[in-house]
């Protein structure tokens, strides 16, 4: 067994959703949203760093952290979990960052997300977007998506990654799962691929240029189901962003093409839960209604808010309202809803000394 398989046990064992090695500083495992010291294991030099990276990387990958000072991969430990591992050169020296990826798919009931989702595993085609900062789950909700698809429907699924995170099994559907570098060169040209290879429902992992995003809505066009991923907040500046990454001459035939494609947003992020010994999803969704195609035409983004709460009965809501049905159910602090919250006017701050965020 190799000697940094003892740290991934340790980071799965204690349920941390990240390890972290730096040179410098012992190891760590992010912990309920919080960096906690890895028992029993003192401060990594640069050498003995090197030694654990070395360990499970592969000659090419290797050869490439060596020449870029970067490098994405995933490994997977039996009985254990998956990772997705990213090495970086730091100040330092050597630095290298590792996200768990359960073994086991958790459905969206167990994921304590809502049923709501699950109307977008019935579409047939469309834009779905799962958004959200780093670390809010976004892989996790998409995987429980794709995983009811995959025990509903028989149809082709196409996941597009860097790196392949979860490992979806074939039941119902037939998955083709591409790693970008090594089964693909990129997302763009296996989304160009995918068009061609009778996918159904494809998946790409990030939307990170412009040649991508207007692929996907291309599909989408076409009649295929896509998810895609990005940084954003809202259903709102998530349709901004979108158009945005068009040059301002071709942002008039973006918005045509994603009033046409946009089926549906999920804006996510992670709170702290009152015990303190977890985190727990609040989210923001959006679904295409007869009125949103004008709404992304006309450029009148500020209007989303109101379609969002007229179809609340259809499972809509808006993220503030999830952090209130949170705190109200007592599953977060009210210390915590404030933080989190768009509008801080609604939620009843706490004593100023305890509204820092360290």
């Amino acid at each position: 067994m190799a000697k940094i398989d003892e740290l991934f046990h340790y980071c799965n064992d204690h349920d941390g959703s990240d390890l972290h090695l730096s040179a410098g500083l012992e190891p760590r495992i992010r912990l309920h949203g919080e960096l906690e010291p890895v028992a029993g294991w003192s401060i990594l030099t640069p050498q003995a760093l090197l030694a654990l990276m070395t360990e499970i990387a592969s000659e090419a990958q290797w050869k490439k952290y060596q020449e870029t000072n970067d490098l994405d991969f995933a490994y997977g430990l039996k009985g254990v979990a998956r990772f997705r591992c990213n090495y970086l050169a730091q100040e330092n020296g050597p630095a290298a960052v590792f996200r768990v990826i359960p073994r086991d798919i958790r459905s969206l009931e167990d994921n304590g997300l809502p049923e709501a989702l699950g109307k977008f595993t019935h579409l047939e085609k469309g834009l779905v977007l799962v958004t959200g900062p780093t670390g809010s789950g976004k892989s996790t909700t998409l995987a429980s998506i794709l995983d009811r698809i995959n025990s509903t429907y028989s149809r082709h699924v196409v996941t597009i990654e860097d790196p392949v995170e979860f490992v979806h099994p074939n039941r119902q559907c037939v998955f083709s799962q591409r790693e970008v570098g090594s089964d693909t060169e990129s997302f763009s040209a296996a989304l160009r691929a995918a068009i061609r290879q009778d996918a159904d429902v494809i998946l790409v992992g990030e939307m990170r240029d412009l040649e991508t995003i207007s692929l996907a809505m291309t599909a989408a066009e076409m009649g295929a189901l896509v998810f895609g991923t990005l940084h954003t907040n809202s259903a709102a500046s998530t349709i901004e962003r979108l158009i945005d990454a068009f040059p301002a001459n071709q942002q008039a035939q973006a918005r045509e093409s994603l009033a046409e494609s946009l089926a549906g947003v999920v804006s996510q992020l992670l709170v702290r839960t009152a015990d303190g010994d977890g985190r727990v999803a609040a989210t923001e969704i959006l679904f295409r209604t007869s009125g949103l195609p004008n709404i992304i035409r006309e450029g009148t983004t500020s209007m989303i808010r109101s379609v969002i709460q007229s179809g609340r009965g259809d499972g809509m809501r808006m993220m503030d309202d999830s952090i209130a049905e949170l705190l109200q159910q007592g599953r977060i602090t009210p210390r915590d809803a404030y933080l989190k919250a768009a509008e801080k006017s609604r939620f009843e701050p706490p004593a100023a000394d305890q509204l820092t965020t360290s």
